[in-house]
């Protein structure tokens, strides 16, 4: 059995007073499946590194990292072939750029961004193990 270990960002910020959480629907994903930006760490990269480069790299938009949330896990089936997949989640503030302003050659890795609230995000990504993390990042961000 093959073994994946990838990691993503919780990428947010402040939009009138009230947390945000950037977005992305996949490429060839239907309307209205949300997700978190997120990717295969890289030879020699840490799992903090590549969430800080796949944030920038599926949103157009980048930031900080403010630390680790968790790990989401599970299995999935690829040309025939079982994969247990480890995705390391970071939450990261966002510092600059401009959602939706996605580089060229990872456009169609991604058909749409999005700023969702914060506190709506657990009902509107369609990942459990992604909105389980999003509760994280509340939770961490009630007291900034």
């Amino acid at each position: 059995m093959r073994r994946e270990f990838s990691a993503g960002g919780v990428l947010v910020r402040r939009l009138r007073g009230r947390w945000m959480v950037a977005a992305i629907r996949p490429g060839g994903k239907p309307a209205g499946t949300w997700a978190l930006p997120k990717g295969l760490i890289d030879a020699g990269e840490t799992a903090e590194a590549t969430a800080l480069r796949e944030v920038a790299e599926e949103t157009g938009a980048h930031g900080r990292s403010l630390g680790k949330l968790g790990d989401v896990k599970y299995w999935f089936v690829w040309e025939g072939e079982r994969i247990f997949k480890i995705v390391s989640f970071f939450l990261v503030r966002n510092e600059g750029g401009r959602l939706g302003e996605v580089p060229a050659e990872f456009r169609h890795e991604v058909a749409e961004t999005r700023w969702l609230p914060l506190d709506e995000a657990p009902r509107l990504l369609s990942y459990g193990g992604e909105r389980e993390i999003v509760r994280k990042a509340a939770a961490r961000l009630q007291d900034v």
